[in-house]
């Protein structure tokens, strides 16, 4: 009689009218199809007087052959245990046609590096005493996919685009202990993980590649291919996590990490055709090759916060990372295709990278409604690396610095308005990577203001710039984003409600490269002009109080101009009505479009229409 069950089930039937223009490209974006479908369920038993629990949940959501699926079941008896699985299931499509495709202008619509993979997720945690001063804990998680897909067997002077098979699995166990104290709070974890990763690329079928022209009179092409590899790792680590306050103006948190992953990979490539080596310029048949290797990367990371208040209204802040790991890895080539087979090709690699973080920012509340704040960050760091062919020597290092000044503020005037700012001044001697922020300016700013109970504006602006002066980089971006929306929800939405946002933003990017044939310096640029909005209005009927009767119309838009125009469009209509006290019956109609200036055949439009019945209990 204790016992209260409670939740909701929505579930229904989905048509698809046929997507006319590219399927592929309808699948990579929305991907939804037919059939009948679980698209929520939220259920809740409460047992306070029970034996063995005093509360079980379960939370889903779009099951049915939905391209992304999720479950969630928790079950517990307080300070006795807690029990957590998290389940979800995703189908990831790409096959954009334009993608990795350097055979646009041929009308060869077809990309060369597309995926089609089923990924699964598991997590799921035992915990014992929770909430008590010594709570154990034990975990366990999978995360693998399986597919297929296109990738390029590549040999020298050709490409030759190729079906292959993917699968990847990674086992995660951990176990630990949490000890709560009056003032302290300490996490002691150790696990271990095991890692899979198999592919194959494979073709019985003659492939003349990419290349249009000869060499030296010959046509490249490939006949038979099989090229697989199979990596296996494992690693071990150890984790603690401390917390605590030792005195009312002072917190105290820091988190250690230790992990060695170790990795051993075999790879087999076994193919006949026409191949050229450009370096002897020499034309072989078939090619046979046997690659045996191993990898181990110790990895220590650490964070330390310190938050102090020595005053009523200032805050500050102190924060501290350090990231450090080395990679160490071995590899034997034999070449089958020569005659007579020489002895194995032996290298090695090595590969060390040293990061550190340092924040400290202030926070004073100068007034009730205005709070300020600044601080400085520095980050830095060296690497160690194998030397590109150009540059003599075995390795090559690099080198992190960078200074950011971090500025912010925030204005309460009452419940009316709200104004948020942050901004950030960076300068850096040295990165890492061609595409990381060196010279960078960031800033936003959010603002709400409650014009009236039931009306309600809000606004955002965006900006970040990017300046890397290095001759051989060039790198340059700036980016921009400024929205406003409302939300109108007269008489408390009784009847009628309206909500609508338009953002405008804009990106333009420039990148230093040599061009790979004549070997010259040139300019990579993209730019990109966009206009987003959304508008819904729910409008219920004057009858029926709470279990009235509902419609929704709207939807969402994207157009966007510049190196790719493109429009996409998603309205919608959706009808519910009472069917019984604890029942509503609904209808909804959606449509897709999407449509390109330049790549127009990847464009498509589809229609899809929805009933179902959504249970409240």
């Amino acid at each position: 009689s204790d016992r209260v069950f409670s939740g909701s089930e929505d579930f229904g039937y989905r048509w698809r009218s046929d997507v006319a223009g590219n399927l592929d490209a309808y699948r990579t974006a929305v991907n939804l199809g037919e059939g009948v479908k679980l698209f929520n369920f939220d259920l809740n038993l409460v047992n306070p007087n029970g034996k063995f629990y005093d509360k079980i949940s379960a939370f889903g959501n779009n099951w049915g052959g939905e391209p992304n699926s999720a479950l969630r079941f928790d079950i517990g008896k307080q300070r006795v245990y807690d029990w957590r699985l998290d389940y979800r299931d995703i189908a990831y499509y790409n096959f954009l046609p334009s993608f990795a495709n350097p055979n646009i202008n041929a009308g060869v619509f077809q990309t060369q590096r597309g995926y089609d993979i089923q990924r699964r997720m598991i997590d799921t945690e035992l915990r014992f005493r929770p909430g008590t001063r010594i709570s154990p804990f034990f975990a366990y998680s999978r995360n693998w996919g399986d597919g297929r897909g296109i990738t390029n067997f590549v040999t020298s002077g050709n490409d030759y685009p190729v079906f292959n098979s993917l699968f990847d699995k990674t086992d995660q166990y951990r176990g630990g202990v949490m000890l709560e104290g009056g003032r302290c709070h300490v996490t002691l974890e150790v696990g271990g993980t095991r890692f899979e990763d198999a592919q194959q690329a494979s073709t019985r079928d003659r492939n003349n590649g990419n290349r249009t022209t000869a060499i030296l009179g010959q046509r490249l092409f490939l006949q038979d291919l099989t090229q697989k590899y199979a990596v296996t790792g494992e690693s071990r680590f150890a984790r603690a996590l401390v917390t605590a306050t030792p005195w009312s103006w002072i917190d105290l948190s820091g988190q250690f990490l230790y992990s060695q992953p170790e990795t051993d990979t075999q790879y087999n490539q076994s193919a006949t055709g026409n191949f050229v080596n450009l370096t002897t310029l020499q034309f072989f048949n078939s090619n046979r090759e046997f690659v045996a290797a191993n990898a181990s990367q110790p990895h220590t990371s650490g964070v330390a916060n310190v938050e102090i208040r020595p005053f009523r209204r200032v805050r500050i802040l102190e924060a501290f990372m350090l990231d450090r790991f080395h990679t160490a890895s071995s590899a034997a080539l034999t070449d089958l295709t020569i005659t007579p087979q020489p002895a194995p090709s032996l290298s090695a690699d090595r590969l060390e990278v040293n990061y550190n973080r340092q924040q400290v920012q202030a926070n004073i509340e100068v007034t009730r409604w205005l709070t300020i704040r600044g601080g400085h960050r520095y980050v830095w760091g060296d690497a160690l690396v194998r030397a590109p062919r150009f540059i003599p020597g075995p390795s090559q290092t690099g080198e992190l610095s960078q200074q950011t000044g971090l500025f912010g503020m925030q204005v309460r005037m009452g419940q009316k308005l709200w104004i948020n700012g942050d901004a950030e001044i960076a300068n850096a001697d040295r990165v890492y990577f061609r595409t990381s922020l060196a010279d960078y300016k960031k800033g936003a700013l959010r603002a709400r203001y409650q014009l009236h109970n039931s009306f309600q504006l809000t606004g955002n602006f965006i900006s970040l710039t990017n300046e890397n002066p290095n001759p051989l980089i060039r790198f340059d971006m700036s980016s921009y984003l400024t929205s406003a929306g409302f939300q109108w929800n007269p008489a408390s939405a009784k009847r009628i409600s309206v909500l609508g946002d338009y953002t405008y933003s804009t990106i333009e990017t420039s990148l230093g490269y040599f061009e790979p044939q004549a070997l010259v310096p040139a300019l990579s640029r993209y730019d990109e002009r966009a206009h987003t909005g959304t508008a819904l209005i729910d409008l219920n009927a004057p009858f029926g109080g709470k279990r009235a009767a509902k419609l929704t119309a709207g939807g969402s838009f994207f157009t966007s101009g510049g190196s790719r125009p493109t429009s996409y469009y998603t309205p919608l209509v959706r009808f519910s009505a009472p069917l019984h006290e604890r029942a509503n019956v609904y209808a909804e109609w959606r449509h897709y479009q999407m449509s390109e200036t330049m790549y127009s055949y990847e464009g498509f439009r589809a229609h899809t229409f929805t009933v179902g019945l959504r249970l409240v209990r």
